[in-house]
C-alpha cells in the first residue's frame, strides 16, 4: 500500500510490548520555505494539558453516550510511514492522537509541528520509552520530564496528554510524577490493536474494529506498516457504524 509502507517494510519500531526493534533514524528533509515568509514569527504554542472534572486520574475511554472514538498513536519509528499514516487520516477527515516518544522527537522535530498542523493532539510517551513502572520516583521524572522538556521546546507546550511507557496503567507513583510534572490525567486505553506484534493488516482490523464502540480509546503504532495498511479499513468501518474518529481532546470535551 503505497510508498510509505514499502519504505518501511521489514522496520519496526518498538512498541509497549517488551520487545521490539526500534527503527533507524531517517534523514528528514528540510521544506522550502517561501521568500515572503516572515521568518522572525514563532508559530502559535500548542494546547496545554487540560483536567477534565468528569473524568478519573487515568482515563481509559470517554463518555458511552456519543458516537466517537480515539485512535491514539505512540510516537516512534519510520518518519515515513508516520507522515502516510497522518496523511490517510487527513483524507479520511479524522484526527488522531499523537504520544510521542522524546528521543524520536530528538531525531524528527519536524514531526511535532506537522502532527499539530494536521489538527491532531500530540502528547508525552516519555523519553526513552522504557518500562517506567519498573523506575524509581526520580528516574520515572527524568523520563517524563525529559519529553515534556522537548516538546516544550518544539511546540511551547509539553504537550496535551502523558502516556506510561512500556504498560497499559501507571502505578501511583508514576501517576503521581507525571501530575507533579504538568499532566492531571494519564491517558490509557480500552482497545488495543495489538499492532506491535505484526499480525498483518486484516488482524489489526479485525482487532480494533471488535472491540471499539462509543467512547473507545485505541491503542495503536506509528512505525508499522500493518498499521498503516489497516487504517483506511478501520476509518471505512468506523463510518459505517457511525462513529467518528476524533482527538482524545474533542471525546472527552
Amino acid at each position: 500500500m503505497r510508498s510509505g509502507v514499502a519504505l518501511a517494510a521489514g522496520t519496526l519500531a518498538a512498541g509497549c510490548s517488551t520487545t521490539g526493534v526500534v527503527a533507524r533514524p531517517v534523514a528528514v528533509s528540510r521544506a522550502a520555505v517561501s521568500p515572503s515568509a516572515n521568518l522572525s514569527a514563532k508559530p502559535a504554542a500548542a494546547p496545554a494539558p487540560r483536567r477534565f472534572p468528569q473524568q478519573p486520574a487515568e482515563i481509559t475511554h470517554g463518555p458511552r453516550d456519543r458516537p466517537r472514538v480515539a485512535l491514539t498513536f505512540h510516537g516512534q519509528g519510520d518518519p515515513a510511514l508516520a507522515k502516510t499514516l497522518l496523511g490517510e487520516a487527513e483524507k479520511a477527515g479524522a484526527r488522531v492522537t499523537v504520544l510521542a516518544v522524546g528521543s524520536w522527537l530528538d531525531e524528527h522535530p519536524d514531526l511535532a509541528r506537522r502532527i499539530l498542523d494536521g489538527g491532531h493532539d500530540l502528547g508525552n510517551h516519555t523519553l526513552r520509552h522504557l518500562a517506567i513502572n519498573a523506575m524509581s520516583e526520580a528516574d520515572a521524572e527524568a523520563e517524563i520530564r525529559g519529553c515534556a522538556d522537548r516538546l516544550r521546546r518544539l511546540t511551547g507546550s509539553i504537550g496535551t496528554w502523558f502516556r506510561p511507557s512500556r504498560t497499559p496503567t501507571a502505578s501511583a507513583l508514576v501517576a503521581g510524577v507525571a501530575r507533579r510534572v504538568g499532566y492531571p490525567h494519564v491517558l490509557s486505553y480500552d482497545v488495543d490493536s495489538l499492532d506491535y506484534t505484526s499480525p498483518g493488516a486484516p488482524a489489526v482490523t479485525r482487532q480494533v474494529i471488535g472491540g471499539v464502540r462509543d467512547g473507545s480509546v485505541v491503542s495503536l503504532h506509528f512505525g508499522y506498516a500493518d498499521t498503516v495498511a489497516a487504517l483506511p479499513a478501520v476509518l471505512e468501518e468506523l463510518g459505517r457504524r457511525g462513529l467518528r474518529a476524533v482527538t482524545t481532546t474533542e471525546l472527552l470535551s
